[in-house]
């Protein structure tokens, strides 16, 4: 696995200079609605394309799951899940809050995370048991980060019921925290691992979006909600993780906002 870190994270830096490269031109970008308030460009799938290639070339029996493409079947036992541009809005938009994430799934369970937000150079970097890294130096989750002394982030798609998007903010304020939204949920679950952000909570995230900061979290300290790896990429499902003064005081807003997790 760390040899698999290793390329990753050479992986993640080079699909991110790609989509940098693309977001120089966004006036000239092909963009298709696949929703509302869901978008896919040329970089996006042009990125996801350059990516698969890489790990094909490096790992060619690995799996491959991605958001813009058809699954590759495992032969290795290990597969790879990856968004290419996480905060597609935030791209078009030129608002510099999007990444690339990638991870690596094994016996039902993440053993990679990467996450790499180009605009700003930052790599966030976690293996199984090895803890996280950003930038190669180590991160924690804000151990005391109490939820009234700082910022919950959140997010909320056209898969969640808006009505339980306001009561978990709701919630938040009432607890006497902030609540944070940048649209690019792998890059706040980052945040999370890096002490900026307290805990996150969001009703229904794809596997590509939450895994690799799902790992991150845990790495660093901090504590997450457990899922099947595998169940997640089928189906998705709620994530919910922070630091240890948040974590289960987020657990029983999303309780109360969601229902009570199957």
């Amino acid at each position: 696995m760390q040899q698999r870190t290793k390329i990753a994270e050479e992986i993640a830096r080079l699909g991110g200079q790609l989509a940098l490269e693309y977001s120089n031109r966004l006036s000239s970008l092909t963009i298709e609605d696949k929703g509302p308030q869901d978008f896919v460009t040329e970089a996006d799938k042009s990125v996801e394309a350059r990516v698969r290639g890489l790990i094909a070339e490096a790992f060619p029996d690995d799996g491959i799951v991605g958001e813009e493409d058809a699954p590759k079947p495992s032969a290795s036992g290990a597969t790879w899940v990856i968004d290419p541009i996480d905060g597609t809005a935030n791209f078009i938009s030129g608002i510099p809050q999007w990444c690339v994430i990638l991870a690596v799934v094994e016996h039902d369970q993440i053993q990679i995370g990467v996450i790499y937000d180009p605009v700003h150079d930052e790599l966030f970097s976690a293996t199984r048991g090895q803890g996280a890294t950003l930038n190669g130096k180590a991160i924690a989750c804000s151990v005391n980060g109490r939820m009234d002394r700082g910022s919950v982030g959140t997010g909320f798609s056209n898969r969640t019921e808006p009505d339980a998007s306001l009561q978990v903010i709701r919630s938040i304020l009432a607890e006497g925290g902030r609540f944070f939204r940048n649209a690019s949920g792998g890059l706040s679950l980052a945040y999370v691992a890096a002490g900026r952000l307290v805990g996150y909570i969001e009703q229904h995230m794809h596997a590509w979006d939450c895994l690799a900061g799902q790992l991150l979290i845990e790495e660093a300290g901090g504590q997450i909600e457990q899922h099947s790896a595998i169940h997640m990429i089928e189906n998705g499902g709620r994530v919910v993780a922070g630091g240890a003064g948040a974590f289960e005081k987020l657990q029983r807003i999303a309780d109360e906002a969601y229902g009570p997790m199957a």
